[in-house]
């Protein structure tokens, strides 16, 4: 057994250096793609321009001083082309009563070129009917509907002549379908971010080929808009050049202050990869410069440089994938040969295995999802006598990690289009593999009767109430949004951690120092059972950091750094003050009457 032990540690260390080649490439290739564009939605830069009294070019000239490089150009409306004076529009009861004599349809919308071309470009454009008229010597094109709001292609005067000046250009097309091949309308430009919930023709992708053809053919980037779900868009990415957009709605960055917005703005480049920062300006020119000062200042800090982005284009070795997924393997041996309950451990072992395959289907990443189950635990049981166990542990666990990123970072995880499967698993499955090797080599008929029979004191079930409390709080607490609400004195503790570090996590900082807690030997075994699952699940939410494949691969490692550093500090402080209050506590002594 023992020799066999030795095998399966030096097919594990053999295993970690695909593991570890893919990681450095990973962090090569992120460093390089270390490339965003601050970008200004032209629309409300336009509406500040008016409130203000200034021109476009005037603010745009202040903004750009400040660092702004991008802009965001929308899709023409026909009102826009009115707005212009390249068309005139006028209701048919209204050319009507002007000239009685014409054959009008009083319900429709007449449309008259003041640009040559303008009004006949609307009737190529678009699948409605429409009827031309000619009144008094002008020709005018009817149709059934007010055409205000349809779109009606790009500006290209403005966008050349943004380019020109060395702005990023995004542009913002809408999705409507009586616009007629709408892929002939596309202008040449670096970054594509569709407006609308539902792209064209999402639901015919079959009939979608000629407009991804024609946006491969410009090489534009697609742009995923974070926390945004745009029918059709996934399946677009998985096919073109992609780049990952922050951005907030426009009534939701009036609720925010100019430097609160600008953090949230740092936090989305620094920690979620976004290579397009989306912002539009305050009411004030001065609020928008606090506001600008306060991302440029962030994006220095990160070392993320502005410029034009790089669509993500990752493409790990399948080989060393495909290497890399026997450390997984191995682990979940040595986690079944550290049962005492040898029945149970390859139960657990064979339930384990197929869990990763069911979730995450019998592919590569069922063994990334594998990693992220098994090696939290493992450390744990594979020693826990001492408090030091507890750094042997997460060393193992940073173990886990490795093979977790190697077997699971693709394109798609890092874009966002394919979420870690899983993360609930990743938490609560540790838990129980090491709940399971707390079953003594004996007839479990004998154990559980043990246990039915233990007697339960009153002090008991306040330390187990409490302690279930702290085990689900620490697990409804998983992700971004859960049930579990965050007081306000830890948000303004977090917003104050995250500006000025990688914020560690909530369960690292309280898992880390239970499980120190837990190994000192000081507490009844049912205590320490309860630090140890908490401390499960630090080295859990360790591993689980880096199923966020979207955030950069050295930021996943500071925040875990971090929080194992912070947990060290509070576990190895508290070290002496408990058993300081343990030695207390058994002093006491009877007074009698």
């Amino acid at each position: 057994m023992k020799s066999l032990r030795t095998l399966l540690y030096a097919l594990l260390c053999l295993s970690l250096i695909p593991a570890l080649i893919l990681g450095w490439n990973r962090i090569q290739f992120e460093r390089a793609q270390q490339v965003t564009v601050l970008t200004m939605d032209m629309p409300t830069l336009h509406d500040q321009a008016l409130a203000l009294g200034k021109t476009d070019d005037e603010l745009l000239s202040e903004y750009r001083k400040r660092g702004v490089n991008g802009l965001a150009i929308y899709e023409d409306m026909v009102k826009d082309r009115i707005d212009r004076g390249e068309l005139m529009m006028v209701g048919g009861y209204a050319l009507m009563a002007l000239h009685p004599e014409a054959k009008l349809r009083p319900n429709w919308a007449y449309y008259r070129s003041l640009k040559p071309g303008s009004a006949e470009d609307l009737v190529t454009r678009y699948t409605l009917k429409s009827e031309k008229a000619e009144v008094a010597g002008q020709t005018w094109y009817g149709f059934p509907v007010d055409l205000a709001s349809y779109p009606a292609g790009p500006n290209l005067e403005e966008i050349n002549r943004r380019k020109s000046e060395g702005w990023v250009v995004s542009y913002r097309p809408w999705n409507h379908p009586a616009v007629i091949r709408p892929e002939q309308y596309l202008p040449d430009v670096p970054i594509l971010i569709f407006n609308g919930l539902n792209l064209y023709n999402y639901d015919h992708p079959e009939n979608q080929e000629p407009y991804l053809e024609a946006i491969r053919k410009s090489g534009a980037a697609v742009g995923l808009i974070e926390f945004t779900e745009q029918k059709g868009l996934s399946d677009m990415a998985r096919v073109l050049p992609a780049v990952r957009v922050f951005s907030l709605s426009r009534d939701y960055q009036a609720t925010l202050d100019p430097e609160e917005f600008g953090s949230k703005v740092v936090l989305g480049a620094r920690e979620r990869y976004m290579q397009v920062l989306y912002v539009r300006p305050f009411n004030t020119i001065e609020d928008t410069n606090l506001m600008i000062d306060k991302v440029m200042k962030g994006l220095e800090l990160a070392s993320i440089r502005l410029g034009q982005p790089t669509p993500e284009d990752y493409h790990p070795s399948t080989l060393l994938r495909a290497l890399s997924c026997v450390g997984p393997l191995v682990a979940l041996l040595l986690v079944v040969m550290s049962y005492p309950l040898q029945w149970l451990g390859r139960l657990a072992g064979l339930g384990t295995l197929g869990l990763a395959v069911v979730v995450a289907g019998p592919n590569l990443m069922a063994f990334s999802l594998l990693a992220a189950m098994v090696f939290p635990a493992l450390g744990f049981l594979l020693y826990r006598k001492t408090p030091w166990d507890w750094l042997r542990a997460t060393l193992i666990s940073f173990m886990g990690v490795f093979f977790l990123t190697a077997i699971g970072t693709t394109r798609g995880g890092m874009l966002g289009l394919d979420p870690f499967e899983g993360v609930s698993l990743t938490l609560l499955m540790p838990v129980a593999l090491y709940l399971g090797s707390l079953f003594p080599d004996q007839d479990i008929r004998k154990t559980l009767s043990d246990l039915y029979n233990t007697k339960i004191q009153a002090g008991d079930l306040v330390v187990a109430g409490i302690g279930l409390v702290v085990i689900a709080l620490v697990v409804l607490r998983r992700g971004n949004a859960t049930g579990a609400s965050v007081s306000e004195a830890e948000a303004a503790l977090r917003e104050f951690l995250q500006n000025g570090m990688v914020r560690p996590r909530f369960k690292d900082i309280m898992g880390h120092p239970a499980a120190i807690l837990g190994l000192s030997g000081h507490f009844p075994p049912y205590i320490t059972i309860a630090f140890m699952t908490v401390g499960v699940i630090g080295q859990a939410s360790l591993v689980n950091t880096f199923e966020h494949f979207h955030t950069p691969l050295l930021i996943s490692l500071l925040r875990a750094v971090n929080g194992v550093a912070f947990g060290a500090v509070v576990g190895f402080v508290l070290l002496p003050i408990v058993r300081w209050l343990v030695n207390w506590f058994k002093q006491y002594r009877v007074v009698r009457a």
